[in-house]
């Protein structure tokens, strides 16, 4: 996809949002300056952590855009009548794809391809600054991805920093960067946005500020997605395209952290009260065939996604599903009791609120701690 036509989808979702903040302006009756509300949603997005006051600032305003935006906006769909990818059987079909998270309506890996990540998991163990085995040696692990990514990954840093079963050599650092989608990890950056940063380069800063190297991380979570995927084409287009990207993601993330063993796939939230083309509906859903696609590939032994060094040139982690995050909005899923309600999504119907992000919190946090392949090396 052009540049320009990278522009022309943003341009849409800033008029979009420039709408629904003109109706505020001119029908509302209060105290909020909206150039510091915007500024702070900025941050927000970015994964910034906000002071008491500042977060409590932002969600009046935010209050305020949501209210209006419900009173103008189509009415949301709290089911879109999709089924989750985990209530498919190798019956159902999506578009000609069955169900199950890892084909076939199954929603474990293939007995060989689990041994293989409990071998990797099993390998993961303190290193030092320098990537050798050191009983004082750190466990870092990464989240990489876009501003829901890091807004959710923010919420579970705290939660399981707190929690008395995690390992006290692991140190969990967000990569994750607002405006950051698949396609600007691949290319390393955003060329359409002015004075944007590299990605990789502020994921660098991140580990130092954490005290740690590129060489002590060794497992990451990837959350991806792409801008206005409505402008690339309809599925399977606009997942293909996707699919290449983290292919990229995935080499570079390789390349960059040398023991980095196993990476966590998750595809996107519920978007069926997306506002915007950011990223609505039924692209968020579709979002987890791109995780299926790669897992599967790496599966039949794709020498692009090859993370044995006995069998070739490790070009990758090996990939395994983390938490599906989808659910049928009110309806939700026969699996658990994940819902998703409007109060989880901020004003735009696509980012997660303080209570959606506090839910992919502890769908991530309950996974690491009960998965055999995660446990290894998060529990204590």
């Amino acid at each position: 996809m052009s540049s320009r036509t990278v522009r022309w989808g943003l341009m849409l979702v800033a008029w979009v949002f420039a709408a629904i903040l003109g109706q505020a302006l001119a029908q509302t009756k209060d105290d909020i300056d909206w150039s510091r509300a915007r500024q702070l949603h900025q941050r927000f997005l970015r994964g910034e952590k906000l002071t008491e006051e500042e977060q409590a600032y932002h969600d009046r305003a935010a209050q305020v855009l949501r209210t209006r935006a419900r009173q103008t906006a189509p009415k949301p769909k709290p089911s879109v009548g999709l089924k989750p990818l985990t209530d498919m059987t190798a019956d159902d079909q999506y578009k000609g794809r069955d169900g199950g998270l890892y084909g076939g309506g199954r929603n474990q890996p293939p007995e060989a391809h689990f041994q293989a990540a409990m071998k990797q998991a099993k390998l993961i163990q303190p290193l030092d600054s320098g990537g050798k085995p050191a009983k004082d040696g750190k466990v870092v692990f990464i989240s990489v991805g876009m501003s829901n990514t890091t807004q959710e990954f923010s919420a579970f840093v705290p939660l399981a920093s707190a929690d008395p079963a995690r390992s006290p050599q692991l140190v969990i650092v967000d990569g994750a960067q607002g405006g950051m989608d698949a396609k600007a990890w691949a290319v390393s950056g955003r060329p359409d946005r002015p004075n944007s940063r590299n990605p990789w380069d502020v994921l660098d800063e991140r580990l130092r500020r954490a005290g740690v190297t590129g060489r002590q991380v060794q497992v990451a979570w990837v959350k991806q997605a792409r801008i206005t995927p409505g402008m690339i084409g309809e599925f399977p287009k606009h997942a293909e395209e996707m699919k290449g990207h983290m292919v990229a993601i995935l080499h570079k993330l390789r390349d960059r952290f040398p023991n980095l063993r196993i990476a966590y796939l998750s595809s996107r939230i519920y978007a069926g009260y997306a506002r915007t083309p950011l990223n609505p509906e039924p692209y968020a859903y579709e979002s987890a065939l791109v995780v299926r696609w790669l897992i599967e590939d790496q599966i039949k032994g794709d020498p692009k996604l090859s993370y044995d060094p006995e069998k070739g040139a490790v070009k990758s982690p090996l990939l395994l599903w983390g938490p599906y995050l989808w659910a049928d909005g009110e309806k939700g899923r026969k699996t658990d009791d994940l819902v998703w309600k409007p109060e989880d999504l901020g004003p735009d119907g696509t980012h997660p609120s303080n209570s959606g992000r506090q839910k992919v919190a502890e769908l991530l946090l309950r996974f690491l701690k009960s998965d055999p392949t995660a446990k290894v090396w998060f529990v204590r």
